[in-house]
């Protein structure tokens, strides 16, 4: 019965389009599942990354490609404006709008082949100690377990799930030395952003003397590359600058790190590109999973709410492949086809003359 609610409540998150409810769902289906089930499953046993991974497996397992394959980490917040301050529900710094929001941090691990990208692993940044502030004595919540914590556990499960990939992307917020260190541990490869400000040694012998310089004042050009060692990773890495025109115009600097340093900088910005695809999982999962329309209060049902979101993610990318189109056309479809049956349903009231 779980499972089977699972795929009704994920199925329901896709084809709804305001606020996904447990009444609401109940309606949809004319009351054969009472709202009282739906609320209960939604809390019930804690769901995340082990039965996340169950669920995309077979899917990953007949679309794996060790040459093509990419493991794409990042976090998003789903920002909750009007919803009580829990443990997930806290305030969080969003480097999108540069100011601190309060919602739902979630962190998540994708692969992707070719053209289809599969989440398989994710954590909910879980706010759970609560301090004193020492300047303004009001209370305020911090994590326990950090983001780049969570970063190297979600690598680490992905190589002990034999994940096949080739490079780990991120950017500059996961860029520490520690994650590297980490990634290039168990021999994968990594392209991740930098700051400005990071110091490098230009050789082997700068590094000794420890002669290290900010990348910013390195007289790089566009799409140049070079061979430095990063203060405090003990193997050198291929650093690459990458020029850009934001929308508004205004001119953007890219660094990137890797250690894969066989290739030029042309090679590894065109696989740092498919780094972009897990932005679109994050747009898709908010508008067309129903991410962030859920009016749950609890915390268990508010996590279910989230695994559920990505289980109809997931469903829209097998589509997506299936159809050869997108999550927002497939979406599309779905609305003209419940607006269609919307107008049908309409002249039969009228010439029932339930308008008289």
């Amino acid at each position: 019965m779980r499972s089977n609610l699972l795929d009704i409540y994920s199925d329901y998150l896709i084809c709804q389009n305001k606020h996904a409810t447990a009444t609401g769902l109940s309606d949809m289906l004319s009351g054969d599942i009472s709202h009282d089930k739906i609320t209960k499953y939604l809390n019930s046993a804690d769901l995340g990354s082990k039965e996340l991974w169950e669920y995309a497996k077979p899917q990953i397992r007949k679309h794996e490609d060790q040459q093509s394959g990419v493991l794409i980490l990042d976090d998003s917040i789903e920002e909750k404006p009007y919803t009580d301050e829990n443990e997930i529900v806290a305030w969080h710094h969003s480097h999108a709008k540069g100011r601190h929001v309060k919602g739902i941090n979630i962190l998540s691990c994708l692969v992707s082949y070719g053209n289809i990208v599969l989440p398989f692993g994710y954590e909910i940044i879980h706010k759970d100690v609560s301090f004193s502030d020492i300047e303004t004595r009001k209370e305020k919540r911090k994590a326990s377990v950090s983001k780049n914590e969570h970063f190297r556990n979600l690598t680490q499960r992905s190589v002990d799930n034999k994940v096949l990939f080739e490079h780990v992307l991120a950017d500059s917020w996961f860029g520490s030395k520690e994650n590297m260190q980490f990634i290039e541990s168990f021999g994968k490869k990594f392209i991740i952003g930098i700051k400005s400000n990071r110091t490098v040694a230009l050789s082997g012998k700068d590094k000794k003397l420890g002669k290290f310089q900010q990348v910013s004042s390195l007289n790089m050009k566009d799409g140049e590359s070079k061979k430095v060692w990063l203060k405090g990773v003990p193997f050198q890495v291929m650093l690459v600058k990458k020029v850009f025109t934001n929308e508004d115009g205004s001119i953007g600097v890219l660094y990137l790190a890797s250690n894969d340093i066989e290739h030029d900088a042309a090679y590894l910005y065109q696989i740092y590109q498919k780094r972009w695809r897990i932005e679109e999982y994050h747009k898709s999962i908010k508008e067309n999973a129903s991410l962030a329309k859920s009016p749950t209060k609890k915390v268990r049902s508010q996590a279910n709410h989230i695994f559920a979101s990505i289980v109809a993610f997931c469903k829209l990318e097998i589509m997506k492949v299936a159809t050869a189109t997108n999550h927002f056309a497939i979406k599309y479809k779905l609305l003209v086809k419940a607006n269609m049956a919307a107008m049908s349903e309409l002249i039969n009231l009228r010439q029932n003359n339930a308008f008289a």
